[in-house]
């Protein structure tokens, strides 16, 4: 997500998304448009896909999670610092995680996201990346014991200065080789003012690798010349990397990275955004410089939540696909191999995240409190 559209002031509230278009002009949905309603422009993927009710009733969820070992539980994250478990659409009354008078909560902060440890049936460790309350960046180890993390085993893990309360990135996303990956934006306000995404010096603008496994082990950084990478993902069978980068004030992308490709990737950002020249003084061809595989204008959205490419059974229309949307306008779309983005004909306003269960199922959040998981058929009358 982003707070920036084309000037230094908030772009988007998660507080007031239903003022979203008509503050930014950034050609966001109507506050009572309903899920399903099909783009008025644009071709759309062919499909019988629609989306599924799962939870409502959350506060701002961010984020959705499954635990090894427990694939029955849907752990949802919320902005104001609390995880809850979701089973068979019902939430649990005790939360898994409450971070709530930890956290700030202006703008984009609050409690970003989670992460299971990939061992976590037997080792029961669980990380947490929010803002603390002086609005600065904490990579957080908790202990779950009864169902519950048990505050006492806290663990700092990482620890950023943020300068501002936009752009802080957020995500945690265990990858392929077992390493923990850390989303993080260039640290706010507008245009990268501190030029910070392509010093490579300067974790902000950056995605960190963490080998959680071995004590005292430092974050390195994996990739640079990011804006604000509002969810990112692996390819469960690939082991691709996909990246939703927020764009400033003209254009949203996409980026990729085949599984093969080591630490040094360089996206662009402050010296390009999109594919188009932005800091003049930035360098127009810094090693290692890596295009987005799409990119979409400020006509169709202002700030692109990430997805994951589909490797379910439910939905086939959106099998091998990548599939991701934008928070301002509520369109979603899939992406495929050598291809152009295509709408699915699918809207969902506030869309804050994107989901996979333990089987590889998709899912989406919306800040208006609702869990949707994809599915197929016709939307019941």
């Amino acid at each position: 997500m982003d707070l920036v559209c084309g000037s230094m002031f908030p772009r988007h509230l998660l507080l007031f998304a239903a003022l979203l278009a008509s503050a930014c002009g950034c050609g966001g949905s109507d506050a009572g448009e309903t899920v399903g309603s099909v783009p008025s422009s644009g071709r759309a993927e062919t499909g019988p896909v629609r989306l599924v009710p799962v939870a409502s009733g959350l506060e701002r969820p961010l984020d959705m999670d499954v635990a090894p070992g427990d694939p029955s539980t849907l752990y949802v994250t919320e902005k104001g610092g609390q995880v809850l478990a979701v089973r068979d659409g019902q939430i649990a009354a005790t939360p898994l995680l409450d971070l709530s008078g930890q956290v700030s909560t202006s703008t984009e902060q609050g409690l970003l996201s989670i992460a299971f440890d990939p061992a976590f049936a037997t080792n029961g460790l669980l990380y947490a990346d929010y803002t603390n309350l002086a609005g600065d960046t904490r990579v957080v180890s908790y202990r779950v014991a009864g169902g519950r993390v048990d505050p006492s085993t806290a663990h700092q893990l990482l620890a950023v200065d943020q300068p501002f309360s936009n752009h802080n990135g957020g995500d945690l996303v265990f990858g392929p080789d077992g390493l923990l990956y850390i989303g993080l934006g260039d640290g706010g306000s507008g245009g990268d003012p501190d030029r910070v995404a392509q010093d490579p010096a300067n974790p902000l603008g950056k995605l960190l690798r963490l080998d959680v496994r071995t004590a005292g082990a430092q974050p390195e950084v994996f990739a640079l010349g990011l804006r604000n990478p509002w969810r990112f993902s692996f390819d469960r069978r690939t082991g691709d990397l996909w990246i939703g980068d927020v764009g400033q004030g003209a254009w949203e992308e996409v980026d990729r990275l085949p599984a093969a490709t080591g630490p040094g990737a360089n996206f662009g950002w402050s010296a390009y955004e999109g594919n188009e020249r932005y800091n003049d003084d930035q360098p127009a061809a810094p090693p290692r410089l890596v295009r987005p595989v799409a990119t979409y204008s400020h006509k169709q959205g202002c700030s692109i939540t990430g997805g994951f490419v589909y490797r379910g059974r439910e939905v086939p229309a959106l099998a091998g696909a990548y599939v991701f949307g934008d928070y301002c306008s509520g369109l979603l779309w899939t992406l495929r191999d050598g291809g152009r983005p295509r709408l699915m004909g699918l809207r969902l306003p506030g869309l804050t995240s994107f989901a996979e269960d333990a089987s590889g199922e998709l899912y989406a959040l919306s800040d208006k409190g609702l869990l949707y998981r994809f599915g197929t058929g016709s939307p019941p009358p």
